[in-house]
């Protein structure tokens, strides 16, 4: 039986097959684990030392509960950004070792390196668990979202960067398309950018024909994996939601809200389960809430309890789950159902219903759906300062040669 007050534990026990992921980029993990996440230093997520503040705790070891991190273009330029000098010195270094590379070529490899050195710190789960664990998500850019080919090609080089490296591919028609061919390939992914149940079972599907390529060609599929993404606070975030319950004079609370993100995960959970698709689910974007009695519960770990599947969460997610269910029992929950009369609410509302319902959206109009327009806008935006910050990198080394 797992400790009682050690929430971690109690929520990794409700299912052998559940995950739990560091969502931040892996680059900020040593600095959590000695500041704000040092004192849940006994729930299992990592190990301190209190003789050496500058032992290895920021390297994820292969005991701890964390077994994987998603990251992505934002989290990619939040650690540049933290450390600009460090990130310049880097790249100039490149600059000498390669004279005349180019800004795109430099941006790929200032982008890749963060994902390298996350992998690095990985390592030992990866080993650890036979290659099963320990992997890093890193993203195609996300300007290429309805190309192919681009993006297979993004994918290739940034998984030849190292072996525990899953590749980001969105979740429209043309990101899932590369998805299977991946999979025949053996290259391992994550499907981000997802929020309908359409868009879930359109990876589940595509994976297995995948697989069925790669079983024919003799594809090592020793480290292969896929997951499948639902980002639920991106989601229930969208303002589609409320103004559409709004304009049919229908009332949704904050709970309204977390039990439409959780709805749509269950239904693709129980269809995964019913087909036995190879691919995993992942829940991601997780957020607090709902407060209850003056309680702010956590419904995304809570409500998911018990899922054969991924949950990647965010460092403040860990905080607040790990002090407010200390003593509060941690039961499966996955297959429960939701509430009746929150159904009856939430499938009157347009914006629900297309992504609660599997044939709700065309894979041709993935790429449409208007939480996947807002986050990938700012993917875009963060993939672009990293271009700039090569740029600026490049022309500053330039200026100084020339002064020379």
């Amino acid at each position: 039986m797992p400790d009682d007050n050690n929430a971690v534990r109690k929520l990794a026990a409700t299912n052998p097959g559940l995950e739990l992921w560091w969502d931040s980029s892996p680059l900020v993990y040593d600095a959590w684990t000695k500041g704000p996440g040092k004192e849940f230093k006994d729930t299992g997520l990592f190990q301190v030392s209190d003789a050496d503040d500058d032992s290895d705790d920021g390297i994820f070891q292969e005991e701890s509960l964390l077994q994987g991190c998603t990251t992505n273009q934002p989290l990619v330029w939040q650690a540049i950004e933290e450390d600009p000098e460090r990130w310049a010195k880097w790249l100039k270094n490149q600059l000498d070792a390669t004279p005349g590379l180019d800004v795109q070529e430099a941006m790929w490899r200032l982008y890749i390196q963060p994902a390298v050195l996350g992998a690095d710190m990985l390592e030992p789960i990866f080993l650890g668990s036979n290659k099963r664990w320990g992997q890093i998500c890193c993203q195609v850019d996300p300007r290429n979202l309805t190309d192919t080919e681009t993006m297979l090609l993004q994918a290739r080089r940034i998984h030849s960067a190292r072996p525990n490296i899953m590749i980001k591919m969105p979740a429209t028609k043309e990101g899932i398309d590369g998805v299977r061919i991946l999979a025949s390939e053996g290259i391992p992914t994550t499907v981000t950018l997802g929020f309908t149940l359409s868009q879930l079972i359109a990876v589940g599907e595509a994976v297995e024909k995948g697989l069925k390529t790669a079983r024919k060609q003799g594809t090592d599929l020793s480290r292969w994996r896929c997951c499948a993404v639902m980002m639920l606070g991106r989601f229930e975030d969208a303002p589609q939601l409320k103004n559409q319950a709004n304009s049919l004079g229908i009332e949704i609370t904050e709970a309204d809200l977390r039990w439409a993100g959780i709805a749509i995960f269950r239904k693709a959970h129980m269809l995964y389960k019913k087909r036995g698709y190879a691919s995993k689910l992942m829940a991601a974007s997780m957020r607090l809430g709902p407060t209850i009695e003056g309680v702010q519960c956590i419904w995304h770990l809570e409500k998911l309890a018990g899922a054969d599947a991924v949950l990647t969460i965010f460092p403040n997610i860990f905080e607040a789950f790990i002090s407010t269910y200390k003593d509060i029992p941690i039961e499966s929950r996955i297959e429960e159902p939701i509430p009746r009369e929150v159904m009856e609410k939430l499938l009157r509302i347009p914006y629900f219903v297309e992504a609660y319902n599997e044939r709700g959206i065309k894979p041709e109009n993935f790429i449409n759906h208007p939480a996947l327009q807002a986050t990938a806008a700012g993917f875009t935006e963060a993939m672009e300062n990293v271009e700039r910050f090569a740029a600026d990198t490049i022309n500053l080394a330039g200026e100084k040669h020339g002064d020379n």
